[in-house]
């Protein structure tokens, strides 16, 4: 396997890729985004074991999404099949993926609690308004930069590992390496894709929210519905096929179903 080192263009042309996926079948697409969020937060809500069951099926239902835009570029029909078909496909491999990235992820905020004595980790697993209140007025600043840091490392090596232990059939440790070193390699793109994201996901949206509040003052409700729908239906299957597109340009089509 060998990854291809791209020009700092190329993450802007993952994101104007994954948009050309999404024309393809905007409906459908969308369904199967907001199934795969549903799915999520219904396993989050499973009392004691929901956040670890949702963290262990994650990866097989991301892989589910990078197929159905596989099948939307090569004018194959998606379903919701489509999505959850992809959880048997090296099926213990994409398991011990999501255990270990949730491991992962809480490593790193056990790692902030030197900084803050714990007050981000206890905001982050707060189970109710009360929990969350007796923290939201600690100081997380510090904290947030150093997990966003050991963060980065964490997802360069889980940005491709699902896809690849689904498609090529990776172990665990190859595919976390591969990933990493895709990652490392086209750092250029993945910045430039980053910015991307951060225009077309944060900025755009919160420029559009000023405009209608200026429109519509005194409607915040209805200015923030109204901006919600288009992120929800155009602008989040965009970025996720936009992942399929990275897979793509970086290792090349898999012909592995």
């Amino acid at each position: 396997m060998r990854a291809q080192t791209l020009p700092p263009a190329a993450g802007w042309q993952w994101i104007m890729g994954g948009f050309a996926i999404f024309r393809r079948n905007p409906v459908m697409l969308g369904m199967l985004v907001v199934a795969y969020w549903f799915t999520v937060l219904f396993l989050n809500v499973v009392p004691f074991i929901g956040v670890l069951v949702a963290s262990l099926a994650i990866p097989g239902l991301s892989v589910g999404l990078m197929q159905a835009a596989r099948n939307l570029e090569r004018g194959q029909p998606i379903g919701l099949q489509t999505l959850f078909g992809s959880l048997k496909d090296n099926g213990r491999t994409l398991v011990a993926l999501g255990a270990l990235y949730l491991c992962a992820t809480l490593g790193v905020l056990g790692l902030s609690s030197l900084l803050d004595g714990g007050d981000l980790l206890r905001f982050m697993l707060a189970s109710n308004r009360a929990e969350r209140a007796a923290v939201e007025d600690s100081d997380f600043m510090l904290s947030a930069v150093f997990v966003m840091t050991l963060m980065v490392p964490v997802l360069m090596a889980w940005w491709f590992a699902p896809v690849l232990a689904s498609w090529h059939r990776l172990s665990v440790g190859r595919a976390l390496f591969f990933s990493f070193m895709a990652c490392w390699m086209n750092w250029r793109p993945f910045l430039t894709y980053g910015i991307g994201l951060l225009i077309v996901a944060g900025i755009l949206p919160g420029l559009l929210l000023g405009i209608l509040l200026l429109v519509m003052p005194g409607a915040a409700n209805l200015a923030t519905a109204i901006l919600t729908l288009p992120m929800v239906l155009v602008v989040a299957p965009t970025i996720f096929a936009s992942f399929y597109a990275s897979y793509r340009d970086i290792f090349g089509i898999s012909e592995i179903v």
